[in-house]
C-alpha cells in the first residue's frame, strides 16, 4: 500500500494539504486548507512531520477552492500528477 500526503503552497501564505492512499481512495483528497496563519500552521505541521512540500501557485488556488475531504476532480489528475512524480523522485533519492 502506499500513502502519500503533501502540501502545496504559494508565496502569498496559502497551503493546500492533498492525501492519497492507494488501494483506498480512488483520487487524491482535499485534507487541509488555509490562507496565512492557517497556511502558516499547514506549512509548519508539514515540515514537523517530514511531508513534501510542493510549490505551484496556479494549482493551490485551484485546489484551495474545493471543499474539505473532496477527491480532486478529473480535471485535475495531470497536475496533480506531476506532484506525485516529484513525491516518486524525493522518496527515490531518500531511499538510496
Amino acid at each position: 500500500m502506499v500513502n502519500f500526503k503533501w502540501q502545496l503552497m504559494d508565496k502569498q501564505k496559502k497551503a493546500v494539504a492533498l492525501k492519497y492512499n492507494k488501494g483506498k481512495d480512488s483520487a487524491p483528497k482535499v485534507v487541509a486548507k488555509g490562507k496565512g496563519y492557517i497556511a502558516e500552521k499547514i506549512i509548519e505541521a508539514a515540515r514537523e512531520n517530514n511531508v513534501p512540500l510542493y510549490e505551484d501557485k496556479n494549482l493551490s488556488q485551484v485546489l484551495e477552492a474545493l471543499d474539505l475531504d473532496t477527491e480532486i476532480p478529473s480535471e485535475l489528475y495531470r497536475a496533480v500528477a506531476e506532484v506525485l512524480a516529484f513525491i516518486y523522485k524525493l522518496n527515490k533519492t531518500a531511499a538510496q
